[in-house]
Formats: structure tokens, sequence, C-alpha cells
């Protein structure tokens, strides 16, 4: 405890770690006593806290039995995102994941059916493998492309395959994701859906669209939702992303799907009763959300510019502006830094970096892949806050660098 106000954190923290490359990197308390911490949380879309106007609509929200259809306000969530996406109907349901799995069950309703997506896709490595786990359905994966595309040729060549060989199982779906998350949320391209549904047409599939952001490729393309899910047969929406509603999810689709995804839901223990209070909070976030989501592109693009000037050269950390097209950015981290550690610095703060920038900033990210961390944007993230992140890394790098060269 003594002599904190003197010592450097990099040269004599209580707390070491030693970095792949870097040797035993010096690291700042997380808490030093007497420093208030801004925080800028850019883990994850799905950390809002609902607004002033949510809680009043949710402590205000019209309920009945959802579970009878006699929710007034989760019938009116229903019947609003059924017209924004072009569908006949849609299904209120607790999360995106029960919304993909219940969509899969519907178009594959025969045990070992084949369901075709790509291998990063969230349906695929994240959703704990419902879609084998509960639905009995096979997966086949194919390659991810960087923008969140598959190849065509690859998608046609696995279809054809199964459809001339009775040892294959046979596909009946397949799976798009849009955005692409694991691509750094990537927007898929309106003509490759139309290209994708002409091709399942031709060999009798049905398509399935994870579109837990959609409405951040519907506001990247400037296009009506309609436009997107108009080339799917169904198509799931969260609500806890960037509409910025505590929970809640819906499936869309046709009105015989709707009805088999309502037998789903029950059999997945989805009902729920006065489901109001939550259909409340999303409906708010929607009636603002072109105008929330615009300004989420706006400053992850921001950053990602800043990011790339403050990296440009760097050894330790590179950031790819083109590539940023809605909320998302990922940044590639050397090898010599984990991402894990890299966002321990960033979270971190010391009393050096108060008195070198005049500022406690706490930036939260997330450690993506092997080489990458994530940076995700959304309704609680300002302007400034960005500013923030941006100055928060470019010091942490600076330092990292600092220290690294200093090494014998």
């Amino acid at each position: 405890e003594k002599e904190r106000g003197d010592r450097s954190a990099w040269a004599r923290s209580s707390r070491r770690q030693d970095v792949a490359g870097l040797g035993q990197v010096a690291m700042w308390p997380l808490h030093p006593a007497g420093i208030k911490c801004h925080v800028v949380d850019l883990r994850s879309d799905t950390v809002t806290r609902p607004s002033p106007k949510m809680r009043q609509a949710m402590a205000q929200a019209e309920v009945g039995d959802d579970d009878y259809g006699e929710d007034p306000t989760v019938n009116e969530l229903q019947r609003v995102v059924a017209d924004l996406l072009g569908m006949e109907e849609a299904l209120f349901v607790p999360t995106a994941t029960m919304a993909n799995l219940i969509a899969v069950m519907c178009h594959c309703q025969r045990r070992g059916a084949q369901v075709l997506l790509g291998r990063e896709a969230h349906i695929h490595v994240f959703e704990h493998g419902g879609v084998a786990q509960v639905a009995g359905v096979h997966s086949e994966t194919l390659q991810d492309l960087p923008d969140g595309t598959m190849s065509l040729e690859e998608l046609e060549n696995k279809i054809h395959q199964a459809h001339r060989s009775q040892y294959h199982p046979r596909p009946e779906l397949i799976c798009l994701e849009n955005t692409h998350c694991s691509a750094g949320g990537r927007v898929l391209p309106l003509h490759y859906l139309k290209e994708v549904r002409h091709l399942a047409q031709q060999y009798g599939l049905r398509i399935h669209m994870d579109g837990a952001r959609m409405l951040n490729a519907a506001v990247a393309l400037g296009v009506r939702p309609a436009q997107i899910s108009q080339h799917c047969d169904s198509i799931s929406l969260c609500f806890s992303k960037g509409v910025g509603a505590p929970a809640g999810a819906i499936l869309a689709g046709g009105k015989e799907l709707v009805t088999e995804a309502w037998r789903v839901r029950k059999l997945l223990g989805g009902g729920m009763r006065q489901a109001g209070i939550l259909g409340a909070a999303a409906l708010v976030g929607l009636s603002h959300v072109e105008e929330t989501l615009k300004r989420d592109h706006s400053n992850a693009r921001r950053f990602a510019q800043g990011a790339c000037a403050c990296t440009f050269g760097s050894p330790l950390c590179s950031i790819n502006p083109s590539a940023v097209e809605t909320n998302i950015v990922l940044a590639t981290v050397a090898p010599c830094l984990a991402p894990a550690k890299l966002c321990e610095l960033l979270e971190a703060v010391s009393a050096e970096e108060v008195a070198a920038t005049g500022q406690a900033v706490s930036v939260r990210l997330f450690p993506w892949g092997k080489q990458s961390l994530r940076a995700v944007w959304h309704r609680d993230v300002s302007a400034l806050d960005t500013q923030l992140a941006e100055n928060k890394l470019r010091f942490v790098l600076d330092k990292c660098q600092q220290h690294r060269t200093s090494v014998p």
C-alpha cells in the first residue's frame, strides 16, 4: 500500500501477469483507491439497461395470459413485427436461441433431416447444438467467407451430392445469419439472398434466417426490413440486442409455420403468461430503433477509423475500418499479446493513467477468437464514450509497446 502515489503502475504493481512474448508485464489495479472510473461496456449489445420510457411502459403495460393468446401487448407486438418483416404472423418467445431452434424443428420434422449452415454460424457454435440435441437434425457446415456469406457453388454441391445418394442425410433447410456476428457484423447482400432463395426453390429447400441483428442489416443497406426477410421462409429477431429491450425475441413466417411454432414453443417451455411486461419494452425500442442503430453504426465506424489511425504500424493490434458495416468491430491481436490479456489491460485503471490522461476510463471488450477481440456498440454508448474508448486503446497499446521495447 505504501508509496502508492509514487510508483508506476506498470513498473511496480502488486498484480503481475505474464503476457506471452512480453515477459512480466505489470498490471495496474482494477479498482485503485480513490479513483472513480467511467465504464464503457462494449462487450455486447445485450448489456443495455431498460430506458426510463421502457420501464414506464413495462409498469403500465396492459397484460393477459399470452399462453391463451390473451395478452394485448404481446398481440400488438406480434402484429407490429409481422408487418415490419412482411410476414403473415409472428410469435413472441423468450430468446432468439429458442426462436432459431423452433424454426429448425418446424422446418425439419423428420429425424435425421439435414440443415446447411456456416461453420461459424451462431446456431452451430453458440446454441449448444440444440438442433442435434433437441431437434434430432444433422448439421452440415460450409466454410464461411470473410463477408459472412457462403459459397453458392459449395452450397449447391452439398445439396446436389445429398440428392443423388441414398446414403446421405437429406437437406431440408438452409440457415443464414444476418448480420453475421463472427464475421464482425457483416451484412448479407440482397443479391446474395436472392441467389440463395433461387437455389433453395430449385431443390425444394426452405430458408431460415437467424436475424438477431437483422434490423442492423436493414439500416446499413437503407432498406425496409421486409426487403431482407422476403427471401426467407422464417426469420428470428432479438429484442435484447439493438432494440435495447431487457429480454425477448420473435419468430416470424407464414401462418401455418407460426401455428406449429406455438406448439414447439410449448414443448420447449417457452410459453409465458403476462408477457406483455416484456413486450412493452420491445415496442418502445422498436419505435425509434432506426435512429438508434444509425447512431450505433456511426460510432462503431468512428472508433474503427480512429483506432486504425492509432494502431497503424503497431505490431500489437490492427483494425480494418472497411470491414465495419454495422455496430461490431473486430480487432486482430498479435500472437505476443493474448486477447484476454489486452481486454484486462483495457478494463484496468491506474493512477498513472489518470495523471497522464486526466481521466479514469475502464473499457470492457470481449476476447473473441484466438487472436481477436470484439467491440459492440449499442444504445448506452455515446459518441463521447466512443472517443474515450479510442483514447484508452491508444494509451494501453503505447504502454505495451514501451514495455516491449524496453525488455532486453
